[in-house]
């Protein structure tokens, strides 16, 4: 690649790690006109922080004494520290255009990037339409592998993004690591929460406890919008902030302007029982909507109430670990509904990676702090875990194709804990189900020996193009090159497709389904034997595989085989849920089933 010079970076900014540096803004100043240079860099710089977190998540050198205002403390490393960065600027203060991002696809892959990592997305238009899908379908053509980040849009279904075929698409999990922060009510009741503060402690002695919403002028008081507070109201207090709207730091920031005390951030229904640390401007705590809803009646109804918060650090070996994380964007594939999506899970929340020393750790301009780590959470943070791992496994096989490294990182990852349960979805209590967790929470010590693996060449999306019906300018779109790519004289389907998961959709009248795989075997030789099943709640759906058994002699071996689905009428909209499960004597390879009554 290239290391572009601009305004506050020169030459020397590249080194043996720093391979590359970037930045596209022909689309953004096209449309906004220049670059604002007294508040970001026309250059590679990173002044948000945002990409210095994701590259260093992905592929950071160890470093000792790596914290976050004392929290977290120890020795940081990325996934694959040993891998070269090339880094892509594509996104401004303004936004990321598609022209921008679009074209930076073109020179990574250009360049000859092995991992294309985007913590980054948009909605979910056709995938001819989708830049992000445009411009991976190329890079898959040239062998990098494309993961991207599922979107923070969640615990709702069908609100991911990134769902095509040829992208990994990946959601976000939990850390067995917390950062817990407890909020002691006058009457007595405490409460748990997070924070990330570290600075001037609140007195020893309980403080005056307020109602946001019973200290301000506006009825948007009670989210602490900027200006919404009453000074004389909230002078020395803690203020109970509602979640929502404005950023959660910045409310801390509204608090601290009115003369505020400190603050405690209580979740609304939007956000349930999920806790995500921030590294507030004053003494604050983010609280779940249960505790939330009992402090707001506490603060309304006692005459005198009070509080204080104590501040307990980091704190490891959190169980249950990992949950899902409430933010992560769900399945079903709105674009193509045959195919599930997440992939699979990997770390996404509180997590601590290095950041820029353009801004604070909160991100806004008000932040004078410095730091040179940051705890941010999101699947910005998930993906890179991945493109980390994806590096990791090209280096110990070279000759395997993205769809081969996706495929091992899916049918090793692992959807319960030591003691069967199955993985939580923190927005629910409930177990995750494939359309939340995909394959489930990702495995490296053993995706890098995974003994099958389901492949896909270029011309199997093509295939899968044609499928959904695709036509011929719209399969150019994405290919780059005008050709009649679906023959009348052939039938084509998605089921198809050599996904390493199953999407099944009924009628609501039920039915049949064939879906068709081939593995391959990268493994030592052995004999496979199929486990399978799936249900919607205690209504069994049929499913039979042939051959049952599968053995291979030599690596590199292919073998098919066909799984048959049927299922009895069901209400639309309604979902079960299994897993296929080929097992050697050496090797679990699995695979998750997700039905869907339409």
């Amino acid at each position: 690649g290239k290391c572009e010079v601009g305004i506050d970076f020169n030459a020397a900014a590249c080194n043996k790690m720093l391979i590359g540096a970037r930045f596209f803004l022909t689309g953004y100043e096209a449309a906004k006109g220049p670059v604002d240079t007294s508040k970001e860099s026309r250059s590679p710089r990173d002044n948000d922080g945002h990409g210095t977190h994701t590259s260093s998540t992905a592929a950071g050198s160890a470093v000792r004494g790596a914290d976050l205002l004392g929290y977290a403390a120890g020795t940081a490393k990325g996934m694959a520290p040993h891998a070269r960065v090339a880094t892509y600027k594509v996104c401004w203060v303004g936004g990321c255009f598609s022209s921008d991002i679009l074209k930076a696809m073109e020179v990574a892959v250009n360049d000859g990037v092995d991992v294309l990592s985007l913590s980054l997305g948009g909605g979910t238009a056709d995938y001819y339409r989708d830049s992000i899908a445009v411009g991976a379908f190329s890079a898959m053509e040239r062998v990098s592998f494309v993961p991207c980040s599922a979107g923070n849009a969640g615990p709702g279904s069908a609100t991911l993004s990134n769902g095509a075929p040829w992208i990994t698409t990946v959601g976000a999990g939990t850390l067995d690591r917390d950062f817990p922060a407890h909020v002691v009510l006058g009457n007595g009741k405490n409460y748990s929460g997070v924070s990330l503060y570290s600075g001037k402690q609140l007195p020893t002695t309980p403080v005056p406890f307020i109602y946001a919403g019973n200290a301000s002028n506006s009825s948007m008081g009670a989210l602490c919008m900027s200006g919404s507070l009453i000074p004389e109201k909230v002078a020395g207090k803690i203020v109970l902030c509602d979640r929502g709207t404005n950023a959660r730091v910045q409310k801390g920031f509204v608090v601290k302007d009115a003369g505020g005390a400190g603050m405690v951030l209580a979740n609304t229904a939007a956000n349930g029982e999920e806790l995500v640390a921030d590294a507030h401007v004053l003494p604050g705590a983010g609280v779940g909507q249960k505790a939330g809803d009992t402090m707001r009646a506490y603060a309304l109804s006692d005459p005198n109430p009070t509080a204080s918060i104590v501040f307990a650090g980091t704190q490891v070996g959190i169980q249950p670990s990992p949950v899902v994380a409430a933010f992560s964007s769900r399945g079903p594939n709105t674009v193509t509904p045959g195919i599930l999506k997440p992939d699979l899970i990997a770390p996404g929340v509180n997590i601590l990676a290095a950041w820029s020393g353009s801004v604070g750790p909160s991100g806004l301009a008000g932040d004078s702090r410095r730091v040179g780590f940051n705890i941010i959470s999101g699947t910005s943070m998930s993906c890179p875990h991945v493109s980390g791992l994806a590096a990791l496994l090209r280096a110990a096989h070279q000759d395997w194709s993205p769809a081969a490294i996706r495929s091992a990182l899916m049918t090793t990852s692992y959807n319960g804990y030591p003691n069967g349960n199955g993985i939580l979805d923190v927005a629910t209590g409930l177990p995750a189900t494939p359309l939340d967790v995909g394959a489930g929470h990702v495995d490296p010590s053993k995706a890098v020996d995974p003994g099958l693996v389901y492949d896909i060449a270029a011309a199997d999306y093509v295939d899968f193009l044609c499928a959904i019906s695709y036509g011929p300018m719209q399969i150019a779109a994405l290919t780059k090159h005008t050709t009649d790519a679906c023959s009348g004289n052939r039938t084509y389907a998605v089921t198809a497709l050599n996904y390493p998961s199953f999407s099944v959709t009924f009628p609501a009248t039920g039915g049949t389904e064939k879906h068709t795989r081939t593995v391959t075997n990268v493994g030592q030789p052995g004999t496979y034997k199929v486990t399978a099943s799936a249900a919607a709640g205690s209504t069994p759906v049929t499913v039979s595989v042939e051959p049952s058994t599968l053995t291979f002699t030599k690596s590199g071996e292919k073998q098919s085989y066909t799984v048959s689905f049927a299922a009895a009428a069901m209400p639309s909209g309604t979902n079960g849920f299994g897993r296929l499960v080929w097992s050697s004597d050496h090797h679990v390879v699995s695979s998750p089933i997700a039905v869907t009554w339409t």
